[in-house]
């Protein structure tokens, strides 16, 4: 049952003691590739060494919403560069919204655009972060499409409603759930993981975040547990777990150009 996590952070502090021994449970439990996702460029060349010790794991290069106070006029030319200079960058991001806590609004929305336009001249996908700014997001991409033109992503550990979720599927985008879709009282993203078209589904874990039953007690989360989301879904679904894990595999090698046989 071949697995693909989207969505990963293993270049954080909790996994370097024994990251060989979680790479090992996630190629036991069938994972095949992993797509490391980037906070801010200063993490690049770490990110490219654990790339360096497992060729299953590609990655992404941009700014966090929640890193802004590193956004300067150099930074688009920074990431551009950066996405340009090793070939397993598959994506931009993760970037967005993120007004949660917000203040800085205006400068959050300049650096998505600017990171968009990366992202579109590169002909790579977007991976994205949209935490209680879902309507901002999607006015500023319809007028990225009306002003620039489109560009494919992922909506990441999504947790929006159903009615957002169709929002973001009616520009194209895909849809990525995580842990939080594993959690009782999650209804409105169990409801969002029943609707989305089987072909724009995604899985990730978001670790070391966000754990899903029944590992909630571990606090750190590992890619071997991509398998619970990818079975949760299919209890949604009324599916089996190798369908999803089948299907979400080929969703994720289509956007991210991933060429290995499943």
């Amino acid at each position: 049952m071949p697995l693909i996590d989207t969505h990963v952070h293993i270049n954080f502090d909790s996994f370097q003691p024994d990251l060989d021994e979680v790479a090992l449970a996630w190629r036991q439990a069938g994972v095949v590739h992993l797509i490391h996702s980037c906070v801010e460029p200063d993490e690049f060349v770490g990110i490219q060494a654990i790339a360096d010790r497992f060729p299953e794991v590609s990655f992404a290069v941009g700014l966090h919403p929640l890193d802004m106070d590193k956004w300067d006029a150099p930074m688009p030319g920074r990431i551009k560069a950066l996405a340009q200079s090793d070939e397993r960058v598959v994506a931009i991001g993760e970037i967005g919204l993120d007004f949660y806590k917000a203040e800085n609004r205006e400068v959050q929305e300049v650096a998505l655009w600017e990171q968009l336009q990366i992202a579109q001249a590169l002909g790579l996908p977007v991976i994205i972060h949209c935490r209680e700014a879902a309507e901002s997001m999607v006015q500023l991409l319809k007028r990225f499409w009306q002003e620039v033109g489109p560009v494919r992503g992922v909506m990441h550990c999504w947790s929006g409603t159903p009615t957002e979720t169709q929002w973001f599927l009616d520009l194209g985008f895909y849809i990525s759930f995580s842990g939080i879709v594993t959690f009782k009282n999650a209804h409105q993203v169990k409801a969002s993981a029943q609707m989305v078209p089987i072909e724009r589904l995604l899985i990730e874990t978001d670790c070391p975040f966000l754990s899903p039953v029944p590992k909630r007690k571990e606090r750190r989360n590992q890619p071997a547990y991509v398998r619970y989301v990818a079975d949760t879904v299919a209890q949604l679904r009324s599916t089996s777990p190798e369908v999803i894990a089948q299907q979400t595999t080929e969703n994720a090698c289509r956007l991210f150009g991933l060429s290995f046989s499943i």
